[in-house]
């Protein structure tokens, strides 16, 4: 089968010939019929993080395609069935956080396309109790996004505390912030976006935005203070330290700031400001699979759609060119027929 593969860190991937995985106890072959590319994956072929993966590694963890073979032990699922290879590829299942509904805190997890080979493939192996299954309704194109993009942003969505009516900031409207945009308008909140880029600002007043700001020409957290009071909370999608300082700066007393963006510099908080408003900085990683399901319902009831452009799996190193220069609205996905 075909695979991107790379074998040391800021390398170019090469598009190789490798065995077809075979299913074990409680595993699952997927033939992938699409794939989402995340900045996550330019992180994790850079080696950008303190966590290194492993090598050589296949990346990719938005996977969908269909169950082609099943491991002895596997009963709730059945060969034919279209189901996605999310980011938490697996967890322990027994520690406090899984136990408590947090499994994406797990310290014994595996994270696909990461610590273990991912979806850049024509088959995938995975953990048969960490697919999750994706609705009739939806293509594999417009789910493939979701199982990381959707998951996370909607996650961030969640714990932000909002309530239907508040206003929330989403800085980046990228391929994650133009997703977070639909679900905030599709859970009854207002939105302001903050993007350095005009043909995202307008993406997003055509996704529902309420408000837009560009921060190159004004103080976006200012900005936000002075126009409503302050946000009841910020997303920071943004790979951008600067942006999580003007997302911290924009949410109003009481209010929260979650962090969802993965910049390598660290982020500078003013204890006094914090204490004194009452201000929660909340980091948010993806979403249990019980996040998923209810991510792969908001699109399956229409309220939510990827914005997508499908490329070949062989053009992964110009698309991974185009996202470090910001040129990419929506998400990329590689569409697996077009080979």
């Amino acid at each position: 089968m075909k695979a991107a593969v790379v074998h040391e860190f800021k390398k170019q991937l090469q598009i190789e010939d490798v065995p077809k995985p075979t299913p074990g106890l409680g595993q699952a072959v997927v033939r992938i019929e699409a794939c989402g590319v995340c900045h996550t994956d330019l992180h994790a072929v850079h080696g950008d993080w303190p966590v290194k993966p492993k090598l050589p590694l296949t990346p990719g963890h938005e996977g969908v395609g269909v169950i082609e073979e099943l491991g002895e032990g596997v009963t709730h699922l059945k060969v034919g069935d279209p189901v996605g290879i999310p980011w938490l590829y697996s967890a322990c299942g027994h520690c406090e956080y899984c136990l408590s509904g947090r499994e994406t805190l797990c310290p014994d997890q595996h994270n696909a396309g990461y610590s273990v080979d991912g979806s850049y493939a024509d088959y995938c192996l995975a953990d048969a109790n960490y697919v999750v299954k994706i609705p009739d309704i939806l293509s594999f194109i417009e789910a493939a996004p979701l199982f990381c993009a959707g998951v996370t942003t909607y996650k961030a969505l969640k714990v932000s505390d909002t309530k239907p009516g508040d206003w929330v900031a989403i800085f980046g409207i990228g391929g994650l912030g133009h997703l977070a945009v639909q679900y905030a308008k599709a859970m009854g909140l207002k939105v302001v976006a903050v993007d350095t880029f005009e043909d995202k600002l307008e993406l997003a007043r055509k996704l529902g935005a309420d408000l837009t700001v560009n921060p190159k020409e004004t103080d976006a957290g200012k900005w936000i203070q002075e126009k409503i009071g302050g946000a009841h909370a910020s997303i920071c999608t943004a790979v951008s330290k600067a942006a999580f300082g003007q997302a911290y700066q924009a949410v109003r007393r009481g209010g929260s700031c979650v962090a969802v963006g993965l910049p390598p510099e660290t982020m500078e908080v003013p204890i006094f400001d914090t204490v004194l408003n009452g201000v929660k900085i909340v980091g948010s990683i993806v979403g249990s699979r019980k996040d998923l399901q209810e991510t792969l319902q908001f699109a399956a009831d229409g309220k939510v759609k990827a914005i997508t452009q499908t490329r070949r799996l062989d053009e992964i190193n110009d698309i991974f060119a185009e996202l470090e220069s910001g040129e990419v609205n929506g998400r990329i996905v590689l569409d697996f027929s077009k080979q």
